[in-house]
């Protein structure tokens, strides 16, 4: 089994938002893998692995970072796949990161989900891969059918729920 999906954090602290990208994507069954790579301790590796990544056959890169937050735009200068960048709250609320990944030059694109939006990467990486692939366009639609079964359940629930004033 090949990686085609690439999950990447500045640092392990990342871990506990970046693995719900990890988690959607191995219940999707797409093989991915993780690693931590610094845009700024380790310059080198983040090279090397961009500049790798298309032969090694990944297709998507989701990279997660707070703060100063310049990993996914490093990488995404040094390789022609799609790069999903997640912002991480680690200082002044996720602003800080949210603005960096969003802010690249053109020809310099970066998908960018919510401050800790890894489930959201994990879905749009699928999405992405899912476009040449129907069985996996099956599993992504499946999934937004459960989403809005959730909803309907929820309502049924909130029916249930009785106030004096509540008219519903």
């Amino acid at each position: 089994m090949k990686a085609v999906v690439s999950i990447i954090m500045g640092s392990t602290s990342d871990l506990p938002v970046m693995e719900k990208a990890a988690a959607f994507l191995n219940e999707m069954e797409i093989p991915f893998e993780m690693n931590a790579l610094s845009a700024h301790r380790t310059p080198e590796k983040v090279e090397e692995f961009a500049k790798n990544a298309v032969s090694r056959g990944i297709r998507v890169i989701i990279a997660g970072a707070g703060m100063a937050a310049h990993l996914p735009g490093v990488i995404a200068a040094m390789t022609p796949i799609p790069v999903i960048g997640v912002p991480v709250k680690a200082s002044l609320d996720g602003m800080d990161a949210l603005l960096s990944i969003v802010q690249m030059p053109p020809g310099i694109p970066v998908a960018t989900v919510g401050i800790n939006g890894a489930l959201n990467a994990g879905i749009l990486a699928a999405q992405i891969l899912a476009s040449g692939n129907e069985v996996l366009m099956q599993k992504t639609i499946t999934y937004k059918e459960n989403l809005k079964k959730k909803i309907v359940k929820a309502n049924e629930e909130l029916e249930e729920v009785k106030y004096k004033f509540k008219v519903n």
